[in-house]
């Protein structure tokens, strides 16, 4: 490739690499929801009715026959996993300081504890060495989550499970698709929530859903999200019956998301791959790119790329990460660091000197006595220091498109000289807050 100047150096201007429109929706999707709007079909409140049975039976083929509860939000099927295991106040669960909010809040919304352990700098996955090592009598449980679609070790967390009889949670919220030695994630904690929003792989409206291979976790489950506990549903537990009433949180899905979500799920697979080879040709074309690494995984392990994560090289390419993100997007790839900081250094998790809007969960935090301005979480801050991400919804094979990506790369390590020579022109500004949340 012949060398040219740098877009953001009064470059080329170049058209951004966009991926086709997503999500995608069949014409038997599309007429389906037509007919349920045409018909005032919007609301469903149990089995009864066929758009939920026959959902929540496809769930369930899809995850290997577990239980699957089909609700309103990823963070609804995480707090649902929660309220199933009977998890709640005193409860400690170990999770990842690296990751969205919404896997650390459906803890706090339940008055138990988050506890931090570190993750892989490389993939930002949640480490078990480091669950094991914070494991205490008040640990009832670790919730890994399958960040960018990457599998967590869900082995050596089932291992660990087991060994200190802990529950086990999966956030799959990024991660439909993904496998770990051959198996798809979901299939192997106690309890799995999964988004269904219209930015993940799984795409609909606004759903989620939960799935368990334990039935008494399901129906207590349903016994606090859905009306009235689903108690009109037939196989409704006798003994839980004198506890129905309508405090319940409303988790309950539409009509119209239920049905979108099962025909979303017959094509999930062919999109699932076709990212997967995108992947895979990207990563074949940026072999000679020294400016970012790409992590690696087990053998048996294959993400789906919800989001493509790397880590740039700041050492060696002698630019902030700032300026490579700049430079990229001025090339036309959108990139952008996901994770601004760890968790437990976000403002509203720090009880101490708190001077902000009431939040439920301090009281809680503040009698259990945690100081998170004390956890020390390396790994954690080096993934969040070189870390990249794009959002990765390309979900029809394109060597053209993947290649032209990669030649954006390969003009920034041409153009490194002059790069390097412009970020020396610029005024210095400040850095983002640590406790940016």
């Amino acid at each position: 490739m012949a060398k040219s100047m740098l877009a953001l150096l009064r470059g080329k201007k170049r058209a951004p690499v966009t991926p086709p429109p997503f999500p995608r929706f069949t014409r038997r999707a599309v007429k389906r929801v037509v007919e349920l709007l045409e018909r005032g079909r919007t609301v469903v409140l149990g089995r009864h009715a066929p758009e939920m049975k026959e959902v929540e039976a496809a769930l369930s083929r899809y995850h290997g026959g577990r239980q699957a509860l089909a609700v309103g939000s990823g963070t609804a099927a995480l707090h649902v996993a929660l309220i199933g295991l009977e998890i709640g106040p005193g409860d400690e669960v170990i999770t990842t300081p690296f990751t969205w909010g919404a896997t650390v809040a459906c803890i706090m919304h339940q008055n138990a504890i988050p506890r931090f352990a570190d993750v892989d700098p490389e993939t930002g996955l949640l480490d078990p060495q480091s669950v094991e090592a914070a494991v205490t009598r008040r640990t009832a449980a670790v919730l890994p989550v399958h960040i960018f679609g990457q599998p967590a070790d869900m082995t050596a967390f089932g291992r660990l499970g087991r060994r200190h009889g802990l529950a086990i949670i999966e956030d799959g919220s990024q991660a439909h698709g993904a496998s770990h030695r051959g198996q798809v994630v979901g299939n192997f904690g106690d309890a799995a929530g999964f988004s269904c929003m219209g930015g993940k792989l799984l795409a609909t409206l606004e759903a989620g859903y939960m799935v368990t291979p334990h039935e008494k976790v399901f129906w207590k489950a349903c016994l606090s999200s859905q009306h009235m506990g689903r108690s009109g549903d037939p196989d409704f537990p006798p003994a839980l019956r004198p506890y129905v009433d309508s405090l319940v949180y409303s988790f309950r899905i539409s009509s119209v998301a239920a049905v979108l979500m099962t025909e979303q799920l017959k094509k999930l697979g062919q999109e699932v791959r076709a990212r997967q080879e995108n992947v895979r040709l990207l990563r074949e074309f940026l072999a000679d790119c020294w400016l970012v690494r790409f992590p690696r995984y087990p053998k048996g392990d294959l993400p789906s790329y919800h989001m493509l994560t790397m880590n740039f090289q700041a050492d060696r390419a002698g630019v902030s990460r700032a300026t490579f993100i700049k430079a990229l997007r001025a090339e036309g790839v959108a990139m952008s660091s996901y994770v601004p900081s760890p968790i437990p250094a976000w403002r509203r998790m720090n009880w101490q000197g708190y001077r902000g809007p009431k939040v439920m969960w301090m009281e809680s935090l503040r009698r259990a006595g945690v100081d998170y301005r004390k956890v020390r979480l390396p790994n954690c801050e080096r993934k969040i220091a070189q870390s990249l991400e794009m959002g990765f919804n390309f979900t029809r094979v394109s060597r053209p498109t993947m290649q032209r990506m990669a030649d954006a790369f390969y003009r920034i390590q041409e153009g490194i000289g002059e790069l390097r020579a412009w970020e020396r022109r610029q005024p210095a500004s400040p850095g983002r807050p640590a406790s940016a949340g």
